[in-house]
Order: C-alpha cells, then structure tokens, then sequence
C-alpha cells in the first residue's frame, strides 16, 4: 500500500511539473530576460537615403483619441473575419467604435468613431499589460485563461499619421483597403513578417524587436509602419499579405504595384521604471516582443482618402479636421 501512494505521488510531480513547464510564459509574471533590451545596447540605424526629387514628402494626422473609451475585444476582423473570440488575445481600438468579428463595410460606414475628419476606419493591436498588477480579465478568453496576465495600459498617446513615399507620388488607398503588419506567430516561425519596432521617447532613432528597458523619465513607444505598395485590383487578399506589400529598401515599390499612403502609428505609454510590462499574445507565442502586430481597415470617405494623397503629394503637413 505505502509502495503505492509513493508511485502515485510521484506520477501526480511528474505530471504537475510537466503542466508548470509546458504554460505560457507570462502566467507567472514578465517573459524572459532574453526578451528584453537595456537601451543603450540598441545601436543607432544607418542614416536613410534623401528623398528623391519626385518624392511625395508630406504627413497627413489624423486624431482619433487613445482609446478612452475602452474598446477591447479577442476579435480580428482583419486575418478572421466572422470569427468570433478568434484571436486568443485582446486587440485594443481606436477610430471606428464597432468594429468586430462580425463587421462588414456597410457597418462599419454607418457607425461612430473616435477620429477627426469622420474618419471611420478601424484601427486595432494587442494591448500592452504591466505585470506587477492584475489585470481584470484574469480568468478571462483572452486574458490569463490564454497566458495574458496583468493589467492592460491605457496608452498615453496614439499618433496615427500617413506618410508618402521617398521616390514617387502616392494614389489614394482603395475604399475597404485591409492591412496587417507584424506577425503574430513569428515566435513560432520565423522573422520574414516582422514589423512592429520597440522604442523609448529619450532616444526615438533607436528601435528593437525586443522590449527595451527605458531610463528613468523615458516613456515606452511601439511603432507600426504598414505596408504601402497595393496591386491595384483588390482591398484584400487570401493570406491578406499579397494585395499590399512593402516597398525595397530604396523606397521603391515592386513592379505591378502602386505606391499607397504608408499608415504609420505610433503608441506611448508612460510607465514606471523597471516595471515588467508585456503584449497579448497567442499563448503559444510565449508573449515575445516579435510578435506584435497592428491591423487596419480603410473607411475613409472618396473625398477624405484623395485629400490624403493629395497632401502628402504636395509636401503639406495636415491633420484632418473636426467633421
């Protein structure tokens, strides 16, 4: 009997230990210290190439608030649409204030949004968490239940801007254009799609893949730069990559495509130093910094996406104004 509850004990540890070591990094707390950066160890980039002289230098900004309004859902209508709760993580909105699973372009024309100029495109990633307090959705889809732990950050500025490109002139982007950049299971892949660039606000010519340990007095920031080189045929594609593609190095866009606006945001967050922080991700993703991403769906008006380019053309720098 005793040789038997020992046996039993001993499977019951194997098992347990084998629960612990197979959960998501960052039910526990931060992701490891391999994720994360000291600042001063992120080198300075290369300075990049001047603008050639048919280059569409302007910048068109558009405010759409920072999210004050609490619009969370684990949806992505971007890579799944009709797929309610698909995305194992919590993606945080700005602009349209409907958007989910279930929209389509006629509801999503027809309802508010946050952003000047009736902007009503939609505007979504995963929200950032610190990890020394815990978050509401603890036990939550999405939350802890799927490894995202902590409280979510308000961000404390959201900067959506478009910019033009370096070599030609830009064509407005197409009614319903859908957009992604980054990859959400580049932790389990490889680094081809990976995009999204972590920085601090002391040192904004510096960016990683990785989180960056920020000085004292420093804020947080995550850049997205969306892909800007359309086919010209169609808003969206299967795989929803290759309808829209980035420009080379040189700021050229490949053949049979056409230089669009470069949506570019920009997120800020002002925490403490040497807190733990972290994005949502799928839990297999273990929370890496290389899996951050950023969608978008174009539901600017005919009139506002041609003032788009038309700015950005004439090397203005505008800001939609207030409908």
């Amino acid at each position: 009997m005793t040789r038997n509850v020992t046996v039993l004990a001993l499977g019951v540890g194997v098992l347990v230990a084998a629960i612990v070591a197979n959960r998501p990094a960052g039910a526990d707390g931060a992701p490891p210290d391999s994720a994360y950066v000291a600042l001063a160890d992120v080198p300075a980039p290369p300075a990049a190439p001047p603008p050639g002289p048919d280059a569409s230098t302007g910048t068109y900004t558009v405010e759409c608030g920072r999210n004050e309004r609490g619009h969370y859902n684990t949806d992505n209508l971007v890579t799944s649409p009709g797929l309610v709760g698909g995305a194992h993580h919590t993606h945080e909105y700005v602009g349209n204030t409907t958007t989910n699973a279930r929209s389509t372009d006629a509801s999503l024309a027809a309802a508010p949004t946050t952003c000047r100029g009736d902007d009503r495109s939609a505007y979504f990633w995963p929200v950032l968490r610190r990890l020394d307090r815990a978050g509401s959705d603890a036990e939550a889809h999405g939350g802890g239940k799927h490894g995202n732990t902590g409280q979510i950050v308000v961000p404390s500025s959201v900067r959506i801007a478009y910019h033009g490109s370096p070599v030609s002139e830009v064509v407005p982007q197409p009614a319903g254009l859908r957009t992604i950049t980054g990859d959400p299971v580049a932790a389990t892949t490889t680094d081809e799609h990976v995009r999204a660039r972590w920085g601090c606000s002391s040192a904004p010519d510096r960016t990683t893949t990785k989180y960056p340990r920020c000085p004292a007095g420093s804020d947080l920031t995550r850049t997205f730069s969306f892909p800007s080189c359309w086919n010209g045929l169609h808003p969206d594609s299967d795989g929803h990559r290759a309808h829209i593609v980035f420009p080379a190095a040189n700021g050229a866009c490949p053949a049979a495509t056409f230089p669009v606006p470069e949506l570019r945001i920009t997120l800020t967050y002002d925490l403490p130093e040497k807190v733990a922080f972290a994005v949502d991700s799928f839990p297999e993703q273990r929370r890496d910094p290389r899996t951050d991403h950023a969608m978008s769906v174009n539901v600017m008006s005919d009139r506002q996406r041609a003032e788009v380019a038309d700015c950005l053309n004439e090397g203005r720098d505008c800001r939609a104004a207030r409908p």
